[in-house]
């Protein structure tokens, strides 16, 4: 591997030619070509799809038992995995703790530039130490050139402590390796604008981390067909929400749903899990917690007791 300092040879910092004339373009060109560019993301992910679900599954056996998702980044890699961890616990009601964004530079980064800050090898490890990370967690390091120090030493230092460690990169790795357990490779080529990673490899960086929170998500149990039945009742928005999937997934008018909903002290979950079963709350939350929060599981072994569907 070539020395991090020298980065020319990287795809992520070399010229795309089809922009070479980017300020000459009208604004209907750039669209167009943007859009153009942006198809690679598509190809990317499928390409990377193997190693997306092994991703999937080895993260929700860690949250399984016990462990956490820690997404660590700089600069718009970092800002990407603070937004997606950000957006679990309203999304899925998950405890803010269970899916973390470290991001170089700390929470002032995601508002002022501070890409310096990701220069330092060791700032990445003390942050995994900070974090008290173990063999039961999860370390997705984000960097999409592949060189980023801060990156490399919270890897370094999280496979040290026996943690699943995975890499999100958009170079190949034979321009750049890391040692982790799992090496997602997302390639889309040069940028519209020459090293501005913020573009594609952002864009493809996003869907990768939508696919992966989703994807351990539905295998917890947050969500029932394609519905998220964990969903947290906290504005009137949600709340619409809660009572259409109830009124849908049940033969229930609005108001009833609308009773059944305060019944369960608000959670569409347990709500659905005592109109199936006749259970009170207090009855309904020990099932749904022997089964780990996940509601098929729970009605299936309710009306199923031998555990045959």
């Amino acid at each position: 591997m070539k020395n991090l300092e020298e980065r020319g040879h990287l795809l992520t910092e070399q010229v795309n030619p089809n922009s070479q004339n980017l300020d000459q373009m009208s604004s209907l060109e750039l669209v167009d070509l943007f859009n153009q560019e942006d198809a690679q993301t598509l190809a990317a992910i499928a390409i990377a799809r193997t190693q997306l679900a092994e991703a999937i599954d080895k993260t929700a056996e860690a949250l399984r038992h016990g462990g956490r998702l820690f997404y660590v980044g700089a600069g718009t890699s970092g800002r990407l995995g603070v937004l997606d961890a950000a957006e679990c616990p309203p999304t899925f009601c998950t405890p803010p703790e269970l899916v973390q964004g470290i991001i170089a530079g700390g929470a002032g980064a995601l508002i002022r530039s501070s890409e310096d800050l990701e220069d330092k090898d060791e700032d990445g490890a003390s942050a995994i130490a900070t974090r008290q990370i173990t063999h039961l967690d999860v370390v997705v390091g984000i960097t999409a050139g592949g060189t980023t120090p801060f990156v490399h030493g919270a890897i370094q230092a999280a496979r040290q402590r026996g943690a699943t460690t995975i890499l999100i990169a958009c170079v190949p790795a034979e321009q750049v390796t890391i040692d982790a357990d799992l090496d997602i490779r997302l390639i889309v080529g040069p940028e519209v604008v020459a090293g501005s990673t913020r573009l594609k490899s952002g864009t493809v960086t996003k869907m990768a981390l939508n696919i992966l929170s989703t994807g351990v998500m539905v295998k917890l149990g947050k969500v029932y067909g394609n519905r998220m039945v964990d969903v947290a009742v906290t504005n009137k928005k949600l709340h619409d929400r809660a009572l259409r999937m109830l009124q849908d997934l049940t033969d229930l008018n609005r108001e009833d749903a609308g009773y059944l909903l305060e019944q369960s002290g608000r959670s569409v979950k347990l709500a659905l899990l005592m109109h199936w079963t006749g259970l009170e709350k207090q009855e309904g939350d020990r099932l749904l917690a022997e089964h780990k929060g996940n509601l098929r599981a729970a009605v299936s072994s309710y009306n199923h007791p031998s555990g045959s569907p």
